[in-house]
């Protein structure tokens, strides 16, 4: 009878759960979230990046309204907070882009409205890439022959000086290869965690990635009174504080600095490069502006080329990664993420250790590979496309000092704002008289008082900068950063505003 009943049982099938749960309405069923503000990762929480944040999400805002026939007193928002130049209107460079649509689509390859030497470049690139097309993976340093062009870009550039291939990686972006290295640098607990000096006022990209890594952020501060000047016994001084409560082996370089746009005399980075050799720190150059150079007192020095000068005692011990990008300089190619960072000294084992992290995420974008491969192998003086990419270039650079001229200019004409000479980079840095009233106010909106400033000045006239609390800035010192993108025209008016409104807010809370 047991068998009978246990045969029928088999033939019918499973049973239906009877549970409650299983026969319980779904509207009746609730469970708690497993991803909320207190259980995510707290290094991710604690991740600030000022350039994308609480002011531009409001110029979207504004933006929206605008659009829905909202009156405002302005038509548009200008969003002079990032280095976006295609974003404000600057123009391709030709054989850039011709090589790119080439490599993307080669049957354009036919066509004869692309020059000779640009057809050559892209088959040299398809020729490196799996199937002779950009849609297939590289190699996750990056496509062999860009490498081979970084190579001979940095020899060119540095007078001679050997670089090897092996020693370069393609990246997504410069950010991608400063947030690589910062990650195998990282390591330690309590006192032993890793410390990383970072200049003050820095980019956002290393505060957040040293949140992130749940590193230890080290400020050293610029001196602004100097035109925002590198200061060894200040770098000296900061370590030495550091040493107390984290293990400081990482010094990070911007170089035109950004935001403040200063350039590095080569007598600084020698000092630069002493102090690493003599505390045992690891350099990182951050280098994607070394095209902007706008002073004609100034010259781009690469750490490269003088730690290489300074002799084997240095060349062969201190170790440096240095960085570069198509999104800076006469290009401005954001868009495509393409970058390079040169990692020298590095022991073979660990240099093993990044490549395999590297891999991870298999390989950068292949189309920012080529946009690289064109910045760092243009067009040859017997080339067709020479004369072009040499007039677009040179145009692209020679607005961009003068732009740098007149905002410094215009600046310096307003009341309490002061703004140092931007020696290179693409922003203005400036430093603004905030009443005490005005900070009064701003404290009690919970708010820092540059960011009240900005917010208003966004709000009264559209135009959109960050403050400079999101760079970091000495206490009791006030400042934003702007692009000094826009055309001129439009930067004359955005200049001519901000001083209009500057002169109402002192009027306002003086």
């Amino acid at each position: 009878m047991r068998l009978r009943s246990a045969l029928r049982d088999l033939f019918r099938g499973p049973r239906r759960c009877s549970s409650s749960a299983a026969e319980a309405p779904a509207a009746r069923r609730s469970r708690d979230r497993i991803l909320t503000l207190q259980s995510m990762n707290p290094q991710v929480r604690a991740v600030e990046y000022a350039v994308r944040g609480a002011i531009v999400l409001k110029a979207g805002e504004i933006e929206r309204e605008l659009q829905q026939g909202i009156k405002k007193p302005f038509s548009e928002v200008i969003k002079a907070n990032i280095g976006d130049a295609h974003a404000m209107g600057q123009q391709p460079i030709t054989f850039l882009r011709q090589v790119v649509a080439l490599c993307t689509y080669p049957d354009l390859l036919d066509s004869p409205r692309f020059p000779p030497d640009a057809k050559d470049r892209a088959r040299r690139i398809l020729q490196s890439c799996g199937g002779q097309s950009l849609g297939s993976y590289s190699a996750s340093q990056g496509v062999s022959c860009i490498r081979e062009d970084v190579a001979r870009y940095i020899e060119r550039r540095d007078g001679g000086i050997p670089a090897d291939p092996d020693n370069i990686y393609l990246t997504t972006g410069a950010s991608d290869g400063i947030a690589s290295i910062l990650k195998i640098l990282v390591s330690g607990e309590g006192t032993a965690r890793t410390g990383v000096m970072i200049p003050i006022p820095q980019y956002p990209l290393y505060s957040a990635a040293i949140s992130e890594l749940n590193a230890v952020q080290v400020n050293y501060y610029l001196d602004e009174e100097h035109c925002w000047a590198l200061d060894v016994s200040e770098l000296r001084k900061a370590l030495y504080r550091a040493k107390e409560y984290s293990n400081p082996k990482v010094l990070c370089i911007i170089n035109p600095g950004n935001p403040t746009g200063q350039v590095q005399s080569r007598r600084c980075i020698e000092e630069v490069i002493h102090f690493a050799w003599e505390e045992g720190l690891f350099l990182l150059a951050d280098e994607v502006y070394q095209d902007n150079v706008y002073s004609e007192d100034c010259q781009f020095h690469s750490f490269k080329k003088v730690l290489h000068e300074m002799g084997p005692e240095y060349s062969g011990t201190v170790e440096l990664a240095s960085f570069h990008s198509t999104s800076k300089g006469y290009m401005g190619e954001c868009g495509y993420r393409g970058g390079y960072m040169e990692v020298l000294n590095l022991h073979p084992d660990i240099q093993a250790q990044l490549v395999k992290m590297l891999s991870v995420r298999l390989c950068p974008p292949v189309s920012g590979q080529a946009a690289m491969d064109v910045v760092v192998n243009p067009p040859k003086p017997d080339e067709e496309s020479h004369q072009q990419f040499i007039q677009e270039k040179e145009a692209v650079l020679s607005s961009l000092a003068h732009k740098a001229q007149l905002t410094e200019e215009l600046f310096n004409q307003v009341p309490g704002i002061q703004c140092n000479p931007l020696q290179g980079a693409m922003y203005a840095f400036p430093r603004i008289f905030i009443p005490p009233s005005a900070v009064e106010k701003a404290e009690e909106l919970q708010t820092a008082p540059d960011m009240f400033y900005c917010m208003r000045l966004l709000e009264e006239t559209g135009i959109c900068v960050v403050p400079g609390s999101g760079f970091g800035q000495r206490d009791g010192t006030y400042h934003f950063r702007m692009t000094i993108l826009p055309p001129v025209e439009k930067l004359r008016r955005l200049l001519q505003s901000v001083k209009d409104f500057h002169v109402r807010f002192l009027d306002e809370f003086s």
